[in-house]
């Protein structure tokens, strides 16, 4: 963290970390940093860069990501960050995310925001697990999510929060081809525009230090959201999320962490639109389902496990890789047993952007069924 970035102890000889910035500094004699006084302080701990990648929706993308990371106390007992990123696609899709993630210590209170704008045109495969690439029905709709929630420390580590959550669609069309998910689509969005309007109730356990990249620790998310007519939904339906992930180091002695992460998407009662059913890839920070596009799995229920092992590569902390892999499923209803299990895999290179908030720039390339495969970049870890 942030305390004890700067060196590590190993075979008893120091070693200097390095990031991003000091290579750049070096070979291209930029003064791109503060001096070290300041950045061993509370931050803010600064990341920003243009990336050019390639995803299978959005083929070559060009973006701009950034992270901000700083402690809001004395103690520095964890990090509040805020992700901002602006993309641009080969086959003109545009959209901007910010998401927040900020604890203030002194008064108890942990916000977490979500906002994002997308003009996207895309593609879907209907409902269920049994689809497959016959089905694909060209789609594209703008988008506005706007998700602000309060939490107030209740325990250590124990945040009790209410909050609003917004997901409204317009301009949905379709190429009308048919098949299955021109049928789905059909069934469950009427016109071409969708709004779902909720309150959520959440409760969240937290001890990680460092949301960005956890080293170890836990955390907890079970969110109830009623999307209610008289909110601007178009129907009254409800949701679950539930959540954990967790992390530890196999070995005291290594700096190398195994984390698992659950992610499960309920649908109570009532028939959310189509676009706003749970969906691989649509999670709050759209990292499920490395190896497929997102959507390529919709459904009233998602289920998902994802596990991480993360190496470091070189002694100075420069370089890492990790090695992945997933599984998800879909029911039909909550009584349902589970159908059909895909899963996904992959490996991964992680560049230090930031050694003073630990921020790793995420190269992926993840393997899923029937042939699917593609890169995904990240500005931190996935999870």
């Amino acid at each position: 963290m942030a305390q004890s970035v700067n060196a590590v102890k190993s075979d008893s000889t120091e070693i200097e970390q390095k990031d991003l910035v000091d290579v750049l500094q070096k070979n291209l004699k930029l003064h791109l940093r503060a001096d070290s006084a300041v950045q061993s302080g509370n931050g803010p701990y600064f990341s920003i860069m243009p990336v050019v990648g390639y995803s299978m929706e959005s083929g070559v993308t060009y973006a701009l990501v950034s992270n901000t990371s700083f402690f809001n106390d004395k103690n520095k007992s964890r990090f509040s960050n805020i992700l901002a990123n602006a993309y641009y696609s080969q086959y003109h899709q545009y959209w901007a995310t910010i998401t927040s993630n900020l604890f203030f210590e002194k008064s108890k209170l942990h916000l977490i925001g979500d906002t994002r704008y997308y003009k996207f045109p895309t593609q879907t495969y209907g409902i269920g697990s049994q689809t497959s690439s016959a089905d694909i029905l060209h789609i594209e709709y703008s988008y506005l999510r706007f998700y602000q929630s309060v939490f107030r420390e209740i325990k250590k580590n124990v945040f009790a929060g209410i909050g609003y959550n917004l997901d409204y669609h317009w301009n949905i069309d379709n190429d009308g081809r048919p098949g299955k998910a021109l049928t789905d689509v059909q069934t469950f969005q009427k016109g071409s525009r969708s709004s779902s309007s909720g309150i959520t109730l959440n409760l969240i356990f937290d001890s990680r230090k460092n949301p960005v990249n956890p080293e170890s620790g836990t955390l907890g998310n079970l969110q109830y959201r009623s999307n209610l007519k008289m909110l601007g939904s178009d129907k009254n339906w409800q949701s679950l999320i539930i959540e954990a992930r967790h992390f530890f180091k196999p070995l005291a002695s290594s700096k190398n962490v195994l984390g698992f992460w659950a992610y499960n998407n309920f649908t109570l009662n009532g028939t959310p639109p189509y676009l706003d059913l749970p969906s691989i890839g649509w999670d709050n920070y759209s990292n499920t389902g490395r190896g497929y596009v997102p959507g390529r799995f919709t459904g009233n229920n998602l289920m998902y496990l994802e596990s991480e092992y993360r190496f470091g590569i070189t002694r100075n902390g420069l370089l890492g890789g990790v090695a992945f892999g997933n599984v998800e499923s879909i029911l039909p209803n909550l009584n349902s047993t589970i159908q059909k299990v895909m899963p996904g895999y992959g490996i991964g290179l992680r560049i230090k952007m930031n050694k003073y908030s630990n921020t790793n720039i995420a190269i992926d390339y993840g393997f899923g069924i029937g042939g699917s495969h593609g890169l995904f970049f990240n500005l931190g870890e996935v999870f």
